[in-house]
């Protein structure tokens, strides 16, 4: 069975293609993601609230006071605290990205490796079959060539015998 060239290269490009978006398609994903967020987010102003004047746990009606952590929110120094816990997840996810797209890219160089190979294989069976076919057209060629040659002979020795008065027996009857 022969391999159509431009139909193994068409299946080449269109693997490339798909392993390329598999690799490069989230992280461009979340980037534009992140930068369509920072655009809908517009900074509010501060929140200015005074947390030692509030009670800390309970108010006299004995519910817990949530005007803390709400305060704590609007905290400089929290914020801070939050933005950099922030910052080293994102750090932490873009660096098990990267080791998920160095491991899919190690898999398509690993798959890619055992197409060329399987492609090599069939390449080198094709040539095996070709060469025998052309093998087996020259024994046809060389058989008919003896064959005609054969048959010219015969002719002629045919003839030579009706010369000298041979005739075939159903020539005879």
């Amino acid at each position: 069975m022969a391999v159509n060239p431009a139909l193994l290269k068409l299946l080449l490009a269109l693997m490339a293609l798909s392993l390329s978006l598999y690799i490069l398609g989230p992280p461009l994903y979340w980037h534009i993601v992140e930068g369509i967020a920072a655009y809908r987010h517009s900074s509010c102003p501060p929140c200015v609230c005074d947390c030692s004047s509030e009670p800390l746990l309970t108010m006299p009606s004995g519910l817990i006071n949530m005007s803390f952590a709400d305060c704590s929110k609007h905290d400089p120094e929290m914020s801070e605290d939050m933005e950099k816990n922030f910052t080293d997840l994102l750090a932490e996810e873009l660096k098990l990205q990267e080791a998920l797209a160095v491991e899919n890219q190690q898999h398509a160089d690993m798959a890619l490796l055992e197409a060329k190979k399987t492609a090599s294989q069939y390449q080198k069976e094709a040539d095996k079959c070709n060469s025998g076919m052309e093998t087996c057209e020259e024994a046809r060629e060389k058989s008919e060539a003896t064959l005609l040659t054969q048959k010219k002979l015969t002719a002629m020795w045919e003839m030579r015998a009706r010369q000298l008065g041979w005739m075939a027996k159903h020539a005879k009857s």
